[in-house]
């Protein structure tokens, strides 16, 4: 079994336009989407329509709760300008995905932790945004109760794999779209793949024309997404 992961597309339709030109390349079994699809200032109806025509197993972020929510207190800019943008069928195809999902009974989805998906994972989030690993207690303790072999999780925009004592295996693909405190602003995305030994990971990166996108996120008025979208330096704080 081969299986193209993908997180945190954020509306950015031009780097998903490069990770499904890569897909092309490949044949696989299933494309999985880890939330916070549509959320950014760039084109969050075009990564709608797009994700929407791939057929994938798609689970909501906390953005796209947000989104849904426009309303409500924790939206924010980019999540008002998103949900004004999608049409009518994008959001009951938005408002239909569920908080976490499994393929068969080997892989598990959610976007941030099973126990939440503003909680990360793999990563800090917002403490700074460091990449340094948490510990071996924390991760593990987040994946009492799962029986999956391969546990997908998204939310912190940072690629990584980790494999547990008990051989599960926990797989952060990185994001598509919005690439945070990482010095790179290609697209990343992930390949998993059933062998004889087990599962391995791929961990893709794509480069795409981020000039034309930070242009785009200019032009709808964030300019400050410009910065990293078109390095990969700037952080959290900066954007949402």
């Amino acid at each position: 079994m081969r299986l193209a992961v993908l997180s945190d597309v954020h509306g950015n339709s031009p780097a998903l336009d490069a990770v499904l030109e890569d897909l092309a390349r490949h044949s696989f079994d299933a494309v999985l989407c880890l939330g916070d699809h549509v959320s950014g200032p760039i084109d969050p109806a075009g990564a709608a329509e797009r994700l929407m025509g791939l057929g994938a197993l798609c689970i909501q972020g906390n953005h796209d709760r947000w989104v849904l929510d426009a309303q409500g207190a924790r939206a924010g800019a980019v999540d008002i300008f998103a949900r004004n943008l999608l049409t009518p069928t994008q959001i009951e195809w938005l408002a239909g995905q569920g908080a976490e999902a499994r393929l068969g009974t080997d892989i598990y989805l959610c976007h941030g932790a099973p126990q939440g998906d503003e909680i990360p994972w793999l990563d800090n989030f917002y403490k700074g945004r460091t990449t340094t690993l948490p510990s071996e207690a924390e991760v593990t303790s987040a994946a009492l109760g799962l029986t999956a072999d391969v546990m997908l999780c998204g939310h912190t925009h940072v690629p990584r794999t980790v494999r547990l004592r008990d051989g599960r295996l926990i797989v952060n693909p990185g994001s598509v779209g919005m690439q945070l405190v990482r010095g790179s602003p290609d697209a990343h995305y992930a390949i998993l793949e059933q062998r004889r030994a087990g599962w391995q990971t791929a961990l893709v990166a794509i480069p795409y024309d981020t000039e034309a996108a930070a242009r785009m996120a200019e032009a709808n008025g964030f300019p400050q997404w410009a910065e990293a979208i078109r390095f990969g330096w700037a952080g959290p704080e900066h954007l949402f």
